[in-house]
Formats: structure tokens, C-alpha cells, sequence
């Protein structure tokens, strides 16, 4: 049985668990069917909008993205697929190898000060601004002709010291920071909670993330987004008032590494 509040448990399995997705377009289509149900469903539950599906494609091949990038625009036509990288050089290679200028692309990983420019240049989306040095660092290597980029604050919303993110309290004037560098957009908020047993707890770090989005959206009504939620807790998420959910295993199957894949950055 799937964990409470897990997303992807009622649909066929989506690859075999010793390797990651490798070329079957008609498991990714129904899963991707599957799991936008559920995330629709998981929403209509809780009374809120449905929230957007960001498919991280972390160590996936560029033409399982191809694919599902295929499926997505047959499924919900007029949204542009959107992936989350963890790696700069992993998502370089996968986007000089699809030259779809039509997905959008995140930084979920942490980033490196001396990879902001390379992130700049290649990413939509940065959901990893955990420091005020990445602020100005970004700002100074977005191209001034393309549209800002957008970020969110990456928050330890449980304090681990094995996570990267700021402290809730670090919030206001990181958010202050991004508002004032023309090249960057005020996006939101971003958390990965401790993968804790208990459900409820999950759901607290959750509800504690929405109290803080609550409060920059009062001071930033641009901000429009909290990025929360895989896999095995969207539903949980979604509930707590996730506006996007980040989503792999469920999609692509289980991750493994493989030695052609982009090296941490």
C-alpha cells in the first residue's frame, strides 16, 4: 500500500525497480494520466485549485523527458511541461540534446555561488535561493532580453542539518533582496520536510510552510507560489495548500545513477 497522502499508488508499476525509465511511452502517458488525476482529486478533497506538476527528471534520459513532454501536451494541452534538475550539467546536456524551447526548466538543487551564472542562463525557474550571495549573483548573469528570472526561497522549514534552506526567519529579507533586483521575480516559497514516519507531522511542516507563504504573500502579492510535496506525501501537500508539487518516482520510476549522467555541481 502506498504511504498516506503518497501520489501514484492505484496505477501499474511505472519501470522495474533496478534501473530507471527507459523507453516506453505508453507507461510514462498513463502514469502521468494517473497522477494528474490524483493531484486534481487530492485538491478537489481539500477545496483548493489544483496544483501545478513539476516532473523531476533528475538522472532521467533526455528522451524520457521527450516523452513525457509528448504525453503532457496531448493530456493537458496549452500547459507547458515543466522539470526539475538538480544538477546543472545534467540539465546542459539534456537541453542541448532536446532543443525544445518549449519546457520549462528548474533548478531544484542546491547551487553552487560559482554556477550562478550557468543557472542563469539556463533555467526558467530557480526554487533553491537559500543565501543573499545567489540574489546578486543571479541578478548579475540573467540576460536583460529574456523575461526575469523567476525563484523561490528554499526554507529548512524542520531545521535539518543535512538540508540546505534558509531559517524561517531568514525569509523576510532574503525576500526583500529578490524584490529589488529587476532580473529576478518573487516567486514564492520552497521545502522539502523531513521524511518523518507519522503523516501528521508531515502535514504540521506543511502547514507551517503555508503560515510563512501566507505572510509574503501579505508583503509580496506577486508571490504565488509554494513548491511542496513528492511523491509520497503530494496528496498531504496539496492539502496544506501546495500550489506546486514535485514529482519523479511516481512518473519515471525508481532513479538510479548511471556513469553517462551529468556529475554533481
Amino acid at each position: 500500500m502506498p504511504a498516506v497522502g503518497s501520489i501514484g499508488g492505484n496505477r501499474r508499476p511505472p519501470a522495474p525497480a533496478n534501473r530507471p525509465f527507459t523507453g516506453c511511452p505508453d507507461v510514462l502517458a498513463h502514469a502521468l494520466h494517473d497522477l494528474l488525476q490524483q493531484l486534481d482529486n487530492a485538491a478537489r478533497r481539500a477545496g483548493r485549485p489544483s496544483p501545478r506538476l513539476l516532473a523531476v527528471s533528475k538522472f532521467q534520459s533526455a528522451t524520457a523527458v521527450a516523452e513525457l513532454a509528448a504525453a503532457w501536451r496531448r493530456e493537458r494541452p496549452g500547459q507547458w511541461p515543466a522539470f526539475g534538475e538538480n544538477y546543472v550539467q545534467e540539465a546542459q546536456a539534456k537541453q542541448a540534446a532536446l532543443a525544445d524551447p518549449d519546457l520549462e526548466w528548474h533548478l531544484i538543487g542546491h547551487l553552487q555561488s560559482n554556477k550562478a551564472r550557468e543557472a542563469a542562463a539556463l533555467f526558467d525557474w530557480v526554487q533553491s535561493l537559500d543565501r543573499a550571495k545567489l540574489v546578486a549573483a543571479l541578478a548579475a548573469h540573467r540576460d536583460s532580453a529574456r523575461a526575469p528570472l523567476n525563484v523561490l526561497v528554499q526554507v529548512n522549514i524542520d531545521d535539518e542539518a543535512s538540508k540546505h534552506g534558509c531559517r524561517p526567519d531568514q525569509v523576510p529579507a532574503l525576500a526583500a533582496a529578490i524584490a529589488a533586483q529587476p532580473r529576478l521575480a518573487l516567486r514564492g516559497l520552497m521545502a522539502i520536510p523531513a521524511p518523518l514516519p507519522d503523516p501528521e507531522r508531515r502535514r504540521a511542516a506543511f502547514a507551517r510552510m503555508r503560515g510563512l507563504f501566507e505572510q509574503l504573500r501579505a508583503a509580496y502579492p506577486q508571490a504565488d507560489t509554494l513548491s511542496m510535496g513528492m511523491s509520497e506525501d503530494a496528496a498531504l501537500a496539496v492539502a496544506e495548500g501546495a500550489t506546486m508539487v514535485r514529482v519523479g518516482t511516481a512518473l519515471f520510476g525508481p532513479r538510479v545513477r548511471q556513469p553517462q549522467d551529468g556529475r554533481p555541481d
